[in-house]
């Protein structure tokens, strides 16, 4: 969708969006198209229930003359109450319900009285911002049936602050095209999106925003001693791929080394059938969406360069297809991990953890960062400790789980903190090996978390279980349209914006 920003004032061609306060207080703009339209607006909403409630729409036609076709009154309510995320919301629900009507273009005037809590600017970005997550869609393979493609292609804002609306998008518009590429990616069946290809469409989307890619294949990761993460491909026709992605946005007057640079590191199994542990045929539907840590590593890596953040990133995801075969993986084998630590694997199924063991280490110990934050869907435990709502996180560090959690709730994408600990620890101690991939049938995200903190080698570290979170089956969210949903990429993007940027 096309999004535009103008400072003149129009009511149409297409439909005409205005704000209604609490109690059906007409905002400037509504009171203007009342006055063009001879009492139109007053009369509407005389015959609505809780005129100006936030999030309420009373559609009306545009009378004859009037250059707009439809007229939409969207409830603010209080404004001094109406946030950043009220006005995500109406955008979205302005294009969800204009997407299939027939319209063409939308204009939003949606101006507000001094006391809101938003800015005019501010309330257009947003408001943008909603409208265009609200747009995705992923409609590549839909080759006959096209009877609910969308017609609307262009929505305008209307702003007394141009300046101020243009310069906020400039950041929201790099954040929703990273939810985009983390959505894309998270949706492509598997056939398509195999490790290999995800690694060059991962050069392809990045390179040219100034972000250097690495890819490493199975003969470089096996010189490294990479072997949990090549354990796990091992029975695919698809040969493992790592992907290294660098921002250095650092200003260029500091001293070399002087800031380690953050590690954003993304479980990438491009479908997981679990293995010769093999998972019922229902529970492997969904499995191309495994990759989605992955895909949430190179959205956020798009929109930091994108918006030139000022700040180096170093993004790690490690690509692998879980299959059984004759050269797969056995329940008891036992591999040497790049840590030197041994991995006694009892679950093929649980091979998230063994992509990301090698992953870490690699990270700490070639970048030496800040801090690492991996994105997974680990476990099915996650979901029944947490439903939907939030994400699992695990942390080694009380000041970055703090920031993580704030920016969190600023952005709508939630974490909620599990507990590690020594006693959850020896759940995991195997007879043969220094540890087991699985700690039994309880606890079973915190065991899964327990295993990654022995590779992190005491660094600052953050694992986020994104399995309830990165895609959607049953009902869609306000500002997600599609199955994937790109969570994680306003997360992370917001954690760097708010902490550590120069």
């Amino acid at each position: 969708m096309k999004i535009a920003f103008g400072n003149v004032r129009g009511f149409g061609p297409g439909a005409s969006v205005v704000g209604i306060l609490e109690n059906g207080v007409l905002t400037p703009a509504a009171a203007a198209l009342d006055t063009l339209t001879q009492g139109l607006i007053n009369r509407a909403l005389k015959t609505s229930r809780a005129p100006g409630k936030a999030g309420q729409i009373l559609e009306i036609l545009a009378p004859v003359g009037a250059e707009a076709s439809r007229i939409l009154l969207v409830g603010i309510g209080k404004p001094e109450a109406f946030d950043s995320a009220a006005a995500e919301r109406l955008g979205a629900a302005v294009v969800a319900r204009l997407s299939t009507s027939g319209e063409r273009k939308v204009t939003f005037a949606l101006d507000l009285p001094k006391d809101a809590k938003l800015t005019n600017a501010e309330m257009s970005a947003h408001a943008a911002l909603g409208a265009m997550l609200r747009a995705y869609r992923f409609d590549l393979y839909r080759k006959v049936n096209k009877d609910e493609q969308p017609t609307l292609t262009e929505a305008q804002f209307q702003t007394a602050d141009l300046t101020g609306a243009r310069k906020l998008w400039i950041a929201l518009e790099a954040v929703a095209e990273g939810i985009y590429i983390a959505r894309d990616l998270t949706n492509e069946p598997a056939n398509v999106l195999y490790p290999d290809e995800f690694a060059k469409r991962t050069r392809t989307l990045l390179t040219k925003l100034g972000v250097k890619v690495e890819i490493l294949g199975v003969s470089e990761m096996t010189k490294l001693g990479m072997n949990t993460l090549l354990a796990v491909g091992q029975g695919s026709a698809h040969d493992s791929r790592l992907v290294v992605m660098r921002w250095n946005g650092a200003p260029k007057g500091k001293a070399k080394g002087a800031d380690a640079p953050l590690a954003f590191v993304g479980k990438g199994v491009c479908f997981d059938t679990g293995g010769l542990s093999l998972k019922p045929a229902a529970s492997m539907m969904g499995m191309k969406g495994d990759m989605a840590g992955a895909a949430a590593v190179v959205g956020v890596m798009h929109a930091l360069a994108r918006r030139k953040a000022r700040t180096d990133v170093i993004g790690i995801i490690g690509l692998v297809e879980n299959m059984p075969d004759g050269k797969a993986v056995r329940p008891n084998d036992i591999v040497t991990s790049m840590s030197g630590q041994t991995v006694e694997i009892l679950n093929t199924d649980a091979e998230g953890r063994l992509v990301l063991a090698d992953c870490l280490w690699y990270a700490q110990s070639k970048f030496k960062p800040k801090f690492m934050v991996n994105l997974a869907t680990l476990t099915g435990a996650i979901l029944v400790a947490l439903g939907t709502e939030h994400a699992g996180l695990f942390s080694n560090d009380d000041k970055l789980a703090e920031r993580l959690s704030k920016a969190g709730q600023v952005e709508g994408e939630t974490l909620w903190r599990m507990p590690l600990g020594e006693n959850y620890d020896k759940l995991i101690k195997s007879k043969f090996a220094d540890m087991k991939n699985i700690g039994g049938s309880n606890a079973g995200s915190v065991t899964a978390a327990q295993f990654l903190q022995r590779f992190v080698n005491k660094q600052p570290w953050a694992h986020l279980d994104i399995a309830g979170v990165a895609w959607q089956d049953g009902e869609q969210k306000p500002l997600i349209p599609s199955w994937g949903t790109g969570w994680g990429v306003r997360l992370l993007n917001r954690l760097v914006a708010d902490n550590y940027e120069a």
